[in-house]
């Protein structure tokens, strides 16, 4: 296979949930709402015809989650290998999760640092993490005034500067960049067993705000650690996991 799994083993896999920085539309401040009017023009703009359609406030529920600017993070799920014989033989995984985003990235900051803070002999993988993951965490890190660990310091970086980041969507591609694979379809095609799940990504705003079930948005996040390691294992023509070698070391709410 194209990977070898020995370069997984001071890796970081992580996935992240994000939700919208207000309830709804109404909640938000003045001066946001008359920005998010622009942004919502600019959506419907390239939406589909039932999408162009809704309103500024209608889209802030769907859309305003993916946007560092109108959102923030309630949860990072991470998973790290544990080799013995020098074989992978359990997924550990922990996860920030809460209302407090300062808190989370703060502690998210600080284990990068403390665990993984050289670049040279330390990775973090995850699915479409450059494009959407690493950028975010970085944006709310400057908004909410964390310290960036010397793994995330990217900054005008070149490509070849940043190979410490791992994207399982970039490695798919082998080089073709005309099309999108989520991790859901790639996980199929690989056949690795997708759990059934009670939430999907379209959900975790309103199960975040209605409902206020983080324990739910935390298992929904770990499961796609889980599954973004599993994807790392096929490449590496390894056996993936089950259940049983999956330990949840901690979950810090």
């Amino acid at each position: 296979m194209f990977l070898n799994v020995q370069n997984f083993k001071r890796c970081l896999f992580i996935d992240i949930e994000t939700v919208s920085e207000y309830p709804d539309y109404l909640s938000m401040p003045e001066d946001k709402k008359r920005f998010w009017d622009i942004k919502a023009e600019q959506i419907k703009k390239y939406a589909p015809e039932e999408e162009s359609k809704l309103s500024a406030e209608a889209l802030y529920l769907n859309k305003a989650g993916i946007f560092a600017e109108f959102s923030k993070v309630v949860c990072i799920s991470m998973g790290f290998l544990h080799f013995e014989r020098d074989e992978p033989v359990r997924v550990r995984i922990k996860s920030l999760a809460g209302e407090d985003e300062k808190t989370i990235l703060h502690d998210f900051s600080s284990l990068l640092t403390n665990h993984y803070n050289n670049p040279e002999n330390s990775s973090i993988c995850g699915h479409n993490i450059k494009e959407f993951d690493i950028p975010f965490l970085c944006r709310r890190m400057v908004i909410q005034g964390v310290p960036f660990p010397p793994i995330l310091d990217i900054s005008g970086k070149k490509p070849w500067q940043t190979n410490h980041l791992l994207d399982t969507l970039e490695m798919w591609r082998f080089g073709d960049y005309k099309n999108y694979t989520s991790l859901g379809l790639l996980s199929t095609t690989l056949g690795i067993p997708s759990p059934k799940d009670d939430i999907d990504g379209s959900m975790v705003g309103s199960v975040f705000w209605d409902d206020q079930d983080i324990d739910r948005i935390v298992t929904y996040c770990q499961k796609d650690v889980i599954t973004t390691v599993n994807v790392i294992m096929k490449f590496a023509g390894k056996a993936i996991f089950d259940v049983d070698q999956v330990e949840i070391i901690n979950t810090k709410v």
